[in-house]
């Protein structure tokens, strides 16, 4: 600051109003200063502002896969509305493992965050105590709690996969499959395996296809393994409701391999819409679950919070079906 001070002939505590947004600095000498900066490779250390103020500048987000295309699109939308007021976001990703959510939160709060999004609303009882105890907003993704910490964005996984198991059974299939990963980690793919054999009972169907594809997040490589158990175990499904895109994507390819026509022999749906889903050939039977909604509005629901006056009220999003060439 003393440096950039002398390069412009103002005081050091001008230069430190300059970087501040709201100061009373008029334009030229503002504009000076930050050229100045920009020659010199300053950065504006704004770690007294925040000790004074007891406010940071960026919000805390925990997502359980950092190369999944849903939860980067839904830090998409969560970035675009928070860094347009200033705010930065300070990612942590828990690879779908509460254990290692706790940690996170507990290391994230450390750190002072005015605001903190997680994704899901199950959590270990320590982490769930945390939250409750952060006194800052707090608000749970991709999920319906059933006792919400604070707020909430998202929708019912279950739902969502009900209304796919609705239409399987509406367009004529009976012998419908789930392939899935490990119950013990992924809540929200757990919840839509339990979507989907509720839906399937109010059918009076049998739910008893169940495929495990391993620990989470379930790939296209784990999609095909789990399709070839599927079908050499059990030849006369008629449909498969997969977890995802990636691991649906993976199953179609499994049933190229083996000569299964598709949808003909054996319907595939999957889950999140992903951009894969849409060009394949054929193209996925898929639920739009609105990821980069789901960021858009969290991060207007935590501007609103913060700015002490709570007008949006919790978010439940609808997902849509959307009926491609791999299903009738």
């Amino acid at each position: 600051m003393a440096d950039i001070a002398r390069k412009t002939g103002v005081s050091p505590m001008t230069v430190s109003r300059a970087f501040k947004s709201g100061s009373l600095i008029n334009k030229e000498t503002r504009d000076a200063i930050l050229k100045a900066a920009e020659e010199l490779g300053y950065v504006f250390d704004s770690t007294a502002s925040n000790l004074r103020s007891k406010k940071t500048d960026f919000i805390a987000v925990t997502i359980p896969s950092i190369n999944n295309a849903n939860f980067a699109d839904t830090v998409g939308g969560l970035s675009s509305v928070l860094s347009a007021r200033g705010f930065q976001i300070l990612l942590g990703y828990t690879n779908y493992d509460v254990e290692e959510e706790e940690r996170l939160i507990e290391h994230l709060l450390r750190r002072k965050p005015q605001a903190i999004a997680v994704t899901g609303g199950k959590h270990t009882r320590r982490a769930r105590k945390l939250l409750e105890n952060a006194k800052i907003p707090v608000i749970e993704t991709w999920d319906v709690p059933a006792e919400p910490i604070g707020h909430f964005v998202g929708f019912s996984n279950a739902k969502a996969v009900r209304g796919m198991v609705d239409h399987f059974v509406a367009v004529g299939y009976r012998r419908i499959a789930f392939i899935g990963g490990d119950a013990s980690r992924d809540t929200r793919g757990t919840d839509r395996r339990h979507g989907f054999i509720a839906a399937l009972k109010d059918h009076g169907l049998d739910a008893s296809r169940l495929i495990d594809a391993g620990a989470p997040p379930i790939s296209m490589r784990e999609g095909a393994n789990a399709m070839g158990r599927l079908l050499t175990e059990l030849p006369d499904t008629e449909a498969v409701i997969c977890v995802s895109d990636l691991s649906a994507f993976g199953a179609l390819t499994e049933c190229q391999r083996r000569g299964v026509r598709v949808p003909d022999q054996m319907a595939i749906g999957g889950f999140g819409d992903y951009e894969i889903g849409g060009i394949s050939v054929p193209a996925l039977t898929t639920v739009n679950a609105h990821a980069r909604q789901i960021g858009e509005r969290t991060g207007a629901l935590i501007l609103d919070l913060l700015n002490g006056e709570q007008t949006i009220a919790d978010v439940t999003l609808q997902p849509q079906l959307i009926v491609r060439e791999s299903s009738r």
